[in-house]
């Protein structure tokens, strides 16, 4: 493990360019698009970066430390790699890349069930440490199964989503035939040819497919299925009577991802859940709603004591992790930033993006004189 980050891309906006030329245009609006115009998704990054922090210069300053503990754990660093769906679309075999990236640097790597990587796999590549975020099935029988394979890999933490109880209208995706069920037309086809790379690594490591589900698929199921099958098999809404029997079987932290109400975090806390993440899906879901530091700040203030809250979304750069955890979150995650470094950098990417990021916030810290990272809101300015 290294500290030390690629010259050529000292951001994580250089690695966004870099992505941009290295990945086909279908694969690259899929991770860097929102929904509807994009309007949630720009304000997600531009309402974080209004919170301020104040220094404080002639204070005794004995180092910074970017070590915090979340459920027990003492990691390296206050963020996580957050679950992004169909990562081996963007670049092949990124799910696996960023898994071990996430160990070697001691952070929370998230795993989605729609990845292209299986529960069992990213558990093998983490001793047992990747958490696992569930989409909830239609049937009991598939939820249970699902939820025995995360136990029985030894995930510590479970992820249960409910800002997706329709999928997001995304224009670039229809455009890009990535709406269910997808197709390769012709000018995906003419993408694909113009980043040889990108082909060339997909064809070694095989066309992504949804890792996870692949034993409950029909045999022979062909793409033009593929649709029917997902929106039989999964549905996103929930509510308290389909989160109780799964708190009731879980036994280990179980966290809420996509809160945005004060109403929704008293549900979470009644129901006996571990944390929360405010999120709004990175800008994919709702157009018309909040930024996630918008309700962060309201919620960490009122319920910060009774249950972990954590955010995501909008998140680019250490200095807006420290917005985040200045604003009250315990803890973050990102994920478009990590999947731009895997995307610009390949197998090196996950190393570079999660060094590039501790280098950032540690360079806050030290300019804050901010010795420890539950010290953050002390220097928010209000």
């Amino acid at each position: 493990m290294s500290l030390k980050i690629n010259p050529k891309y000292p951001s994580v906006t250089d690695l966004r360019k870099k992505a941009k030329d290295k990945i086909p245009k279908f694969a690259f609006e899929y991770l860097d698009g929102g929904c509807n115009d994009d309007v949630n998704l720009h304000r997600n990054t531009a309402e974080l970066r209004e919170v301020q922090l104040q220094p404080n210069y002639l204070r005794a300053h004995g180092g910074s430390s970017l070590k915090t503990h979340l459920f027990g754990v003492e990691y390296d660093a206050p963020f996580g790699i957050a679950p992004v769906g169909l990562q081996g679309l963007m670049w092949p075999n990124a799910a696996e890349i960023l898994a071990k990236a996430a160990h070697q640097h001691n952070i929370p790597f998230v795993l989605s069930t729609v990845t292209t990587t299986s529960i069992e796999r990213a558990a093998e590549l983490t001793d047992g440490k990747a958490w696992f975020q569930l989409y909830h099935p239609t049937e009991d029988r598939l939820r249970d199964d699902i939820i025995n394979r995360a136990a029985a890999a030894e995930c510590p933490v479970l992820v249960i989503l409910c800002d997706v109880p329709t999928f997001g209208f995304r224009p670039r995706d229809i455009r890009n035939g990535l709406a269910m069920p997808p197709k390769m037309n012709l000018k995906n086809i003419l993408q694909v040819f113009g980043r040889p790379h990108w082909g060339i690594e997909t064809l070694k490591h095989g066309i992504p497919s949804f890792a996870n589900l692949e034993k409950y698929m029909p045999k022979g199921l062909d793409l033009s299925q593929l649709g029917k099958f997902m929106d039989d098999t999964f549905t996103g809404r929930l509510n308290a009577e389909k989160i109780k029997p799964i708190r009731d079987m879980w036994k280990g932290k179980l966290v809420l991802k996509g809160v945005a109400s004060h109403e929704d975090t008293e549900q979470a806390i009644q129901l006996g859940l571990d944390g929360i993440i405010v999120s709004n899906h990175g800008g994919r879901q709702l157009d018309a709603g909040q930024s996630s530091i918008k309700p962060l700040t309201s919620i960490a203030d009122k319920y910060g004591d009774q249950i972990e809250v954590m955010m995501d979304s909008g998140l680019r750069s250490g200095p807006d992790i420290a917005r985040s955890l200045a604003s009250g979150a315990s803890f973050t995650f990102l994920g478009r930033s990590f999947m731009y470094g895997v995307s610009a950098l390949g197998k090196e990417g996950g190393d570079h993006t999660i060094a590039l990021l501790k280098n950032e916030l540690q360079q806050v810290m030290e300019q804050l004189c901010c010795e420890r990272v539950q010290d953050f809101p002390d220097h928010l300015i209000r």
